[in-house]
C-alpha cells in the first residue's frame, strides 16, 4: 500500500474542528433625535414659530383697544369663553397657555444646550475675533435680553392678567386695567415694557435671519433683501405692541 495515499485518506476522514463563532455584539443605536444638534435646532425652530404666531395674534388683539372699551372687553371675554358650550369656559385658553409655557421652556432649553455644545466643540477662542452678527449685539441680547423678557412676562401677568400689581385690581375690566397699568404716573412701567419689547424685537430679528440661513436662502442678492425682511417684520410687530402703552401715555386711549 502506498504510504502517501494512506496518509491522504486518513486526513480526509479525520474530524474537522471548527472554531467557535465570535460573540455578536449588540448593534448600537444612534443617539435620539433630541440628543443631536439638528434635532435641537428643529425644536428651536418649531417652538420659535409657535411663539411668533402667538405674538402676532396677541398684537392684533391688543390693537382692538383703539376700537374702544366695548370692543376690547368683548375680545377679552371671547378669549375666556371660546369653545363653549362644547367645552367648559376657559378650556381652550388654558390649553393654549400650557402649550405656550411648554414652547418657551423647550425653546430656552434648545438654545442653552446648543450654545453649550458649541462652546465645548471650540474650547479655544480664536486669536482674532471676526466682527459678525453672532459676535455683536446678538450675544448680549440672547444673554441679558432673555432675563429682561422673563421678568417682563412675570410682571405683565401680575399686572394685566391677575391684577395683583394693577391699580384697578383683578375685578376691573381688561380695558380699565390697561389704561391704569400704563397711566403716565407709572411711566417706569411703560419704559420697562418698551425695553422688554425691544429685546423681543432683536431676538425675533435674529431668529428670522437664522431661519433664512438654515434654509440656505441667504446667498447672493437675496442676502440683503432677507435681512431687510427680518428687520422690518420684527419692527412692525414690536411697533404694534408699543403703540398701546404710548397711546395711553399721551392720552389717545383713556
Amino acid at each position: 500500500m502506498d504510504v502517501t495515499s494512506t496518509i491522504e485518506r486518513g486526513m480526509a476522514t479525520a474530524e474537522v474542528r471548527r472554531h467557535p463563532d465570535p460573540p455578536r455584539t449588540p448593534a448600537r443605536r444612534g443617539p435620539g433625535l433630541l440628543r443631536t444638534s439638528n434635532g435641537r435646532k428643529a425644536v428651536m425652530a418649531v417652538t420659535g414659530a409657535v411663539l411668533v404666531l402667538f405674538l402676532i395674534g396677541h398684537m392684533l388683539g391688543n390693537l382692538k383697544i383703539f376700537l374702544g372699551a366695548e370692543s376690547f372687553n368683548s375680545y377679552a371675554e371671547w378669549l375666556r369663553t371660546v369653545g363653549e358650550p362644547a367645552v367648559p369656559g376657559r378650556t381652550l385658553l388654558t390649553l393654549t397657555e400650557i402649550a405656550l409655557v411648554a414652547a418657551v421652556v423647550l425653546h430656552m432649553w434648545s438654545a442653552v444646550s446648543l450654545a453649550r455644545r458649541a462652546a465645548k466643540a471650540r474650547p479655544v477662542k480664536y486669536a482674532a475675533r471676526r466682527k459678525s452678527q453672532a459676535g455683536g449685539y446678538v450675544v448680549h441680547t440672547m444673554r441679558y435680553g432673555g432675563v429682561i423678557i422673563l421678568l417682563f412676562v412675570v410682571w405683565h401677568l401680575l399686572d394685566l392678567t391677575f391684577g395683583t400689581v394693577n391699580p384697578k385690581g383683578f375685578h376691573a375690566s381688561p380695558y380699565d386695567r390697561v389704561v391704569a397699568g400704563f397711566d403716565p404716573s407709572r411711566w417706569w412701567v411703560t419704559a420697562f415694557y418698551i425695553l422688554a419689547l425691544v429685546m423681543v424685537g432683536l431676538h425675533l430679528r435674529h431668529g428670522l435671519w437664522s431661519a433664512f440661513q438654515t434654509l440656505g436662502l441667504t446667498r447672493g442678492r437675496a442676502r440683503g433683501l432677507l435681512s431687510a425682511v427680518a428687520a422690518a417684520g420684527s419692527a412692525v410687530l414690536i411697533l404694534g405692541f408699543v403703540s398701546v402703552p404710548i397711546a395711553v401715555m399721551i392720552g389717545a386711549v383713556k
